[in-house]
């Protein structure tokens, strides 16, 4: 069961499957403010991450088969986001479109470059060997993070090109990669004021 409501650049999604039951809110034009609670610690700490740092307001309420493996409600949480943002955006008219930061943390280094182009498309690549492997935080495997941003992109239909540049921690690798990918939404989904419209040569996105 889908549920789904949006007003102006806000919107809610309630989705219900037998693997996990998933509500998402987000305000784009929000401080960064978050509650967060998908029953995986280190995955809470990467979503209140990604509010923090793209000034979304992000409520995520999540539970799920996760004594069977957290792989559901994870990938559950980013397909309801995604399709949450891209309702929130509406016609995506008045926005910068494309955003790019470049975030460290400590020896970890991430690239992330967002264009809300309505075509899905992801390029993730630079992590080191065996980064999908690790499992941080007792719950949360190294391959997921990929999978996250897969989803994201699939759903909000938004292309992502998202590099680790270096690292070596695998906390950090993903973590650097979460923030970057936030500050590269905020300033695509910013309203920018010189923009007139839809930000397309096609005139829509």
């Amino acid at each position: 069961m889908t549920v789904q409501t949006a007003l102006g650049r806000t919107a809610r999604l309630e989705r219900t499957t037998s693997e996990s039951s998933v509500l998402v809110e987000v305000n784009l034009d929000g401080t960064g403010r978050s509650e967060i609670s998908t029953s995986v610690p280190f995955y809470d700490h990467m979503l209140t991450a990604l509010a923090k740092h793209s000034l979304i307001d992000l409520t995520v309420k999540a539970t799920g088969d996760t004594h069977i493996d957290v792989h559901h409600t994870v990938e559950d949480v980013a397909i309801t986001f995604g399709e949450v943002l891209k309702s929130a955006l509406g016609s995506k008219a008045g926005i910068r479109r494309f955003g790019e930061a470049t975030v460290p943390l400590d020896e970890a280094l991430a690239n992330a470059v967002v264009d809300i182009s309505g075509r899905p498309y992801l390029v993730h690549g630079g992590e080191p060997a065996g980064q999908e492997y690790h499992l941080i935080g007792g719950h949360f495997t190294g391959s997921l993070t990929r999978h996250v941003f897969e989803a994201i992109t699939l759903h909000a239909q938004i292309c992502l090109h998202m590099r680790v540049l270096g690292g070596r921690d695998p906390h950090h690798i993903v973590e650097a990669q979460f923030k970057a990918f936030a500050r590269a939404l905020r300033a695509a989904i910013e309203p920018d004021p010189r923009v007139e419209g839809i930000p397309s040569t096609k005139g829509a996105l």
